[in-house]
């Protein structure tokens, strides 16, 4: 048997926008980041996270850019790039850039975990729902509405004659639980559409599963439920995110999502991916695809070992895509499988 190639990945960027608050960003590195970067390390790698404009690309020569980091060139051989979509409101500005950015990366020849087709399909969630709709675990219902200048003639609201009330009410490409609202009547959805006409937020409306619906996170690698994090509101939330005051622990996969995750992987063949699914106490929903979801730590144990395995195979699984990527047949096309 042939043994496989070396791998000669050395570094790993995570473009993302450079706008967290210095109180936000000391949360996330304690959070995350810094467990990041230290599973990593001790993989050989570097995990670095740099803003789109960090990214020089010299494209004089036809055919053979280069690419800079912080004025540091990079190699499609010693570099992969992380490229989820981030559209937080004080994101917006930097849409274009990092859709810009991923193609122009994909273009030069690197590897991307997430190609940039992948994005708008994960950030929206009704095009999630759309994409993967005839999941063995049903899609939660959802209606999309757009939001601006005329939403005071609610043209949207053709949409809604079979909206049940309560409904839950949230932006179509946010994350973390912000700005998740129950909306009890059509005129709570007017004013919350009239609150989202100041930054042109498009909305979605979903039936409410009820109080106490649990939220469960399956982290997926390399097509396999690798572990689940299960989320369970706070007292009187519609919903289950750390953010919004919600309960956290690591529990045992459910056989039907174990069973539901060969489907996910069959239309999302990429090494690493998070799919949150609700459960109402009777039957689960499809909620979300997370494609860079986070790795939540387990506070409970000092040494948080759940949060640090869950990412050193998820950066190893990385690092084997690179170098299947690497060794691929010229003739393929962009990525392994699209």
């Amino acid at each position: 048997m042939t043994p496989p190639p070396e791998s000669t990945l050395r570094r790993m960027c995570w473009i993302f926008p450079d706008r967290e608050s210095s109180r936000t960003g000391a949360m996330w590195r304690h959070y995350f980041w810094d467990m990041y970067a230290e599973v990593a390390e001790e993989l050989g790698l570097s995990w670095t996270r740099h803003a789109p404009e960090a990214v020089t690309v010299d494209g004089l020569e036809p055919g053979k850019p280069r690419v800079y980091v912080d004025d540091e060139l990079v190699t499609p051989q010693d570099t992969l790039f992380i490229t989820a979509l981030y559209s937080l409101p004080y994101q917006d500005m930097d849409v274009f850039n990092q859709y810009g950015l991923y193609a122009v990366l994909e273009r030069a020849g690197f590897y991307l975990p997430f190609p940039p087709w992948l994005s708008p399909v994960a950030n929206d969630k009704l095009a999630t729902v759309l994409h993967l709709h005839d999941s063995p675990v049903p899609p939660i219902p959802t209606i999309r509405v757009g939001t601006g200048r005329d939403v005071g003639r609610h043209q949207y609201e053709v949409a809604l004659d079979n909206l049940t009330y309560p409904a839950i009410v949230k932006p179509a490409g946010w994350c973390g639980g912000g700005g998740v609202n129950l909306a009890r009547s059509a005129e709570d959805v007017r004013g919350l559409a009239s609150l989202a006409q100041g930054g042109d937020t498009t909305l979605v409306l979903q039936p409410y599963l009820g109080d106490g619906t649990v939220d469960y996170r399956v982290y997926v690698v390399d097509g396999e439920p690798y572990a689940v994090l299960k989320r369970t509101p706070e007292a009187g939330s519609p919903v289950a995110n750390a953010s919004r005051g919600g309960a956290m622990e690591f529990a045992a996969v459910p056989p039907e999502l174990a069973e539901a995750t060969a489907y996910f992987h069959r239309r999302l063949p990429i090494p690493f991916f998070c799919v949150d699914f609700l459960f109402d106490g009777e039957r689960f929903w499809f909620s979300e695809l997370e494609p860079d979801g986070v790795i939540a730590p387990d506070f409970g144990d000092p040494g948080r070992a759940v949060q640090r395995d869950v990412t050193r195979a998820r950066w190893t699984a990385y690092r084997d895509a690179h170098t299947r990527w690497m060794t691929r047949d010229s003739s393929t096309t962009t990525h392994e499988s699209w």
